[in-house]
């Protein structure tokens, strides 16, 4: 067998690998990329996991075999869909700009549609016949503009916005559930016409029915592979403005239509625009606000240098205090990823590590200055003769046996035995 036909193969089973790793139950985006981090690959990771799991006293995983996830490929291919994983050059170019980016997607219709300029446009489900009207024509006009629209299929705003990009097929829909369960039902035709023109896109595998716990993972997906979002009719307290607010996070544009003040389907919008939302009024009220190039691709995390020593347990929390938008500008935009800064500015780079100290004796140190009460990272590092780069990879192996705990603001605490 040739080198090339050998490399091939060896891609091939670790790709296989990474989608059992992904679709691994409790395996979430961080562990994901510390595990890779730790590993190397993920079929060494997933040798490892049952023994992390079965050394701490817990049940190992359900780690799906290399046939079901060879079966799973076969379904998504008759359906004209694919996986998509965090490392994959079709993966969406802005998502990988958000701290908590999904290791894997599916995704059914044309991926280009993901990584181009684009704008999230959601409202309520109940809208008025003037905000149906608005959320249209305002899409159609970004649509001609070049624009995608991104939204999530759901009656009212969403529906609307979808069907005044679908000419061009400048739309993606985030869905709640798997590919194969439209939602709602009535939507199923507009479902299907999007997945021939533009892209429908999901967390959630096959076979999965839309609950309302899915429902804060497609608002991540909305908000995170677009520019900016527009709200177009919220009440107050409304998932809409939950999605407004993962967009600001991110450090994306939120815009805002305004209301009546004597509708509650306009109360959500009114009090974006006095927080400092975007006032929208049409299509080029948007259009002149977005930045005009896209910023660089960044690389999954487990494909960044070995030798960055940014805190693992650094804060990936978004931003909860109101942040001041960046003025519109013509250049490549670079999205600062929302966490707290603190503590990595404060993290002695060079700090003297003993060459002759095993992990476990480096775990052992760190233990003994653990409590259950929180304590930033660079307190720890400051506390120790370790390296930086020694000091969180410790924490990241304690963290994946579950004896301490991440928290925001670049903390960490020893749970309780």
């Amino acid at each position: 067998m040739s080198t090339r036909s050998t490399t091939a193969l060896t891609n091939q089973h670790e790709r296989l690998s990474m989608l059992r790793l992904a679709r691994t139950s409790g395996i979430g985006p961080v562990n994901f990329a510390r595990l890779l981090g730790l590993y190397g690959t993920a079929s060494r990771a997933l040798e490892a996991l049952p023994h992390r799991f079965q050394r701490n006293g817990r049940t190992p995983p359900d780690i799906p075999t290399l046939t079901e996830i060879e079966d799973e490929i076969a379904t998504l291919a008759q359906r004209g869909a694919r996986h998509l994983l965090r490392s994959d050059p079709e993966y969406p170019l802005l998502l990988t700009h958000i701290p908590d980016a999904p290791p894997l997607l599916f995704v059914q219709g044309n991926t280009q549609r993901l990584s181009i300029n684009g704008v999230g446009i959601v409202g309520a489900r109940n809208a008025s016949s003037a905000g149906l009207r608005l959320a249209e024509s305002i899409a159609a006009e970004l649509a001609a503009g070049g624009i995608c629209i991104v939204s999530g299929l759901a009656r009212g705003v969403d529906t609307a916005a979808h069907r005044g990009a679908l000419h061009p097929g400048l739309t993606v829909a985030a869905l709640a559930g798997g590919l194969d369960h439209p939602y709602p039902p009535e939507n199923k035709r507009l479902q299907e016409e999007i997945a021939e023109k533009g892209c429908l896109i999901t967390e959630a595998p096959l076979g999965s029915i839309p609950q309302a716990r899915h429902f804060p993972r497609r608002n991540r997906l909305i908000a995170g592979i677009t520019q900016g979002c527009l709200v177009i009719e919220a009440a107050l307290h409304s998932g809409t403005l939950i999605t407004a607010s993962l967009a600001e996070s991110y450090h994306r544009t939120v815009f805002a239509t305004p209301g009546s003040p004597l509708d509650p389907r306009s109360r959500g919008g009114n009090q974006l625009i006095r927080q400092g939302s975007l006032l929208v009024e049409n299509g080029m009220d948007v259009l002149t606000s977005l930045p005009q190039h896209l910023p660089v691709r960044q690389p999954a995390p487990w494909e960044q240098s070995l030798h960055d020593e940014t805190p693992l347990f650094e804060s990936r929390q978004s931003i909860n205090s109101t942040t001041s938008r960046p003025a519109p500008s013509s250049h490549s935009t670079k999205f600062p990823a929302p966490k707290d800064k603190t503590a990595a500015s404060s993290l002695p780079k060079n700090t003297p590590s003993a060459p002759l100290s095993s992990p476990e004796d480096i775990q052992k140190k760190l233990l003994s200055l653990l409590s259950i009460t929180p304590t930033p990272v660079d307190e720890i590092v400051s506390r120790c003769q370790f390296s930086v780069s020694a000091v969180t990879t410790a924490l990241s192996e304690l963290e994946l046996d579950g004896v301490v705990e991440r928290l925001p603001g670049g903390r960490v605490a020893r749970l309780p035995d």
